[in-house]
C-alpha cells in the first residue's frame, strides 16, 4: 500500500475517531481470513526483524521478563490539521507451562487535533509487563498514558542482553521507524478487540480470553509466529 492510499484510509480512521463512529466494513469470511493470515505472517517478520536487531538488543530480555506481547507489524501515524494512528497487531500470552499462545487479533487507534504535517509507519513490539494491563487488554479497557504507564524500550544494547533495570512502567515499546514524525509516542492510543477477525480465524463467538488464556481454540496456520516466540 503507498502513502497516498494509507493516509487516505487513516483519514477516514481518525475522522471516525474525531467525530463519531462510522459503520463497519462488511468482509466474506475468505476475506477475512486472508487479511488475518497476512497479518500473523508480518507479524513473524515484524518480530524476527527486531529481536535480532543490534539497536533493540535488550528486548530478549524484557519479552523473557513479560506476561504477554502484543505485534504490530505497520502502525501509520498520519497529520494535516487532525492527526491520528492505527494499525492491526496480535496478542500472545505466555504460561509458564504451556508456552506461548495463538494470537489473538487487535487495533490501535488515537486521534489529535492540532497543526502536525507528516507520515509515519513502525513496526511495533509492545512487551506487557503486568497482570493490570493484561487484564485491561482483555476486557477491552485498554488506553495509554494515565492508570496505564508505557515507556520506550531502551536502545543500543548488546543483542540477547539480560534486563536488569527496574521495570516499573506496564508496557514497554520496542519501535522501528521511518517517516517525517520525529519520535512515536503512543500516549493516548486505546488497544481494541477485533472480534470479528477472532471469530472468523477461530470460529463463531471466540472471544480473546478463549484464545490465549482459556486455550479453547487454535489454527495450524499459526505454527511459524509460535515456534519464533518459544525460545522467549
Amino acid at each position: 500500500m503507498n502513502l497516498l492510499r494509507k493516509l487516505t484510509a487513516l483519514a477516514a480512521l481518525t475522522m471516525g475517531i474525531a467525530f463519531g463512529p462510522m459503520a463497519p466494513a462488511l468482509l466474506t469470511p475468505a476475506q477475512a481470513l486472508t487479511q488475518q493470515q497476512e497479518l500473523i505472517d508480518k507479524s513473524r517478520i515484524t518480530f524476527e526483524k527486531l529481536i535480532g536487531s543490534y539497536e533493540f538488543g535488550e528486548l530478549p530480555g524484557y519479552l523473557k521478563r513479560a506476561k504477554a506481547v502484543m505485534i504490530f507489524p505497520d502502525i501509520f501515524k498520519a497529520g494535516f490539521v487532525i492527526g491520528g494512528e492505527g494499525g492491526n497487531g496480535v496478542l500472545m500470552v505466555r504460561d509458564p507451562s504451556q508456552g506461548w499462545s495463538q494470537p489473538a487479533f487487535y487495533t490501535l487507534a488515537a486521534g489529535s487535533v492540532g497543526l502536525q504535517i507528516g507520515g509515519q509507519s513502525s513496526e511495533s513490539i509492545f512487551t506487557i509487563m503486568s497482570d493490570k494491563a493484561l487484564q485491561a487488554v482483555l476486557n477491552d479497557q485498554m488506553k495509554f498514558g494515565g492508570d496505564m504507564s508505557i515507556a520506550a524500550g531502551p536502545i543500543g544494547k548488546g543483542v540477547g542482553a539480560n534486563t536488569t533495570t527496574n521495570l516499573d512502567a506496564d508496557v514497554y515499546t520496542f519501535a522501528k521507524t521511518a517517516g517525517l514524525f520525529g519520535g512515536v509516542s503512543f500516549n493516548g492510543a486505546g488497544i481494541l478487540r477485533k472480534n470479528d477477525w477472532n471469530a472468523a480465524y477461530y470460529g463463531a463467538g471466540t472471544l480473546p480470553q478463549h484464545i490465549v488464556i482459556d486455550r479453547k481454540v487454535s489454527n495450524p496456520n499459526t505454527k511459524d509466529l509460535v515456534n519464533a516466540l518459544s525460545p522467549y
